[in-house]
């Protein structure tokens, strides 16, 4: 396995390196993307050379190595990866909207699944670490709180793709890394947004904002996601990245109006059976995360991560 000066898998120990041709390579997919753009930089703080793939969004921040990358083509992904020789994968990039997967799963599934099968072989080829972004909606809802050792059942396309992704990734290369992660949110990156943004700006404005009281995750900040994500570069198999607090949709709402002071007259609680939707959506996914939180994984609870954005000035609301 290759090894670039004391970074190794399963001991993570990167040093903080004076030039950047010596400083180990990290390829992030999905970089413009709200996830991959935290990642990219929690990896530079961290002291990595980072490169970062995009689709149409190119990340503006002249500080990335930024090379685009079509991910329906296989010939263009190993290209790149031939090309850059990274010392380790994290592979955030995908067609993550439910609805737009439920109702294009033919045009999807070669982004969501075909590409990150493809990634990990190369990884196993490379032998260097890989990990994978799946999701909370892997699972059917009817079980919570979920374990990594938990059977997938996928209500959806796009759970159902993720979690054939996961199968196929692990089976290709059992030293990869499966992270689910769960609900994520946080101040929006010039190239992402968030629905936070939304939530905020309609409750600021005294308009109606409908949350389920009957739909169930962890949520966790972007930012804690991210250095979850490079601290499963010390470990393999599957990975739970989930929040402390198992939360509705209109809990998080309520939350959100206490953390900022926010007016809540125009808060409404609602039924998923209210909204008629393509994809369908699972009660209560909440997952359970002690092998995380054991490797270092820090959540913190939701309403001070909140509060924690007012003082933030690192991407906006």
């Amino acid at each position: 396995m290759r090894q670039v000066d004391s970074f190794k898998r399963g001991k993570h120990n990167l040093p903080r390196f004076s030039t950047i041709e010596s400083m180990a390579k990290l390829l992030v997919t999905g970089a413009s993307g709200f996830l991959g753009s935290y990642v990219c930089l929690q990896a530079q703080a961290e002291g990595w050379q980072v490169w970062g793939t995009y689709n149409q969004q190119r990340q503006p921040r002249s500080h990335l190595l930024r090379l685009p990358l079509n991910l329906a083509s296989s010939d263009a992904i190993e290209t790149l990866f031939r090309a850059v020789q990274p010392d380790a994968v994290i592979h955030t990039a995908a067609q993550s909207k439910p609805n737009f997967c439920q109702l294009h799963p033919t045009e999807t599934y070669p982004v969501n699944v075909d590409a990150s099968v493809q990634l990990a072989q190369l990884c196993a080829e490379a032998q260097i670490p890989y990990v994978f972004t799946s999701t909370d909606l892997v699972f059917d809802g009817e079980a919570a709180p979920y374990r990594e050792s938990d059977l997938p059942s996928p209500l959806s396309h796009y759970g159902r793709q993720k979690a054939i992704a996961e199968d196929k990734i692990l089976a290709a290369y059992p030293q990869a890394t499966v992270c689910r992660l769960p609900l994520l949110y946080g101040r929006a990156v010039t190239t992402a947004g968030c629905f936070l943004q939304n939530f905020i700006n309609k409750l600021r404005q005294a308009e109606p904002l409908s949350l389920f009281t009957d739909e169930f995750r962890t949520p966790v900040s972007v930012n804690c996601a991210a250095k979850g994500l490079l601290l499963a570069l010390q470990t393999q198999g599957i990975l739970h990245l989930g929040g402390l607090e198992r939360l509705s949709r209109y809990e998080f709402g309520q939350l959100l109006v206490a953390a900022m002071n926010l007016p809540e007259i125009g808060l409404r609680a609602s039924l998923r059976s209210q909204v008629n939707l393509p994809a369908p959506r699972p009660y209560d996914v909440s997952l359970e995360s002690s092998r995380a939180l054991a490797l270092g994984y820090c959540p913190q609870p939701v309403q001070r991560s909140l509060q924690a954005l007012l003082s933030d000035n690192t991407p906006g609301l």
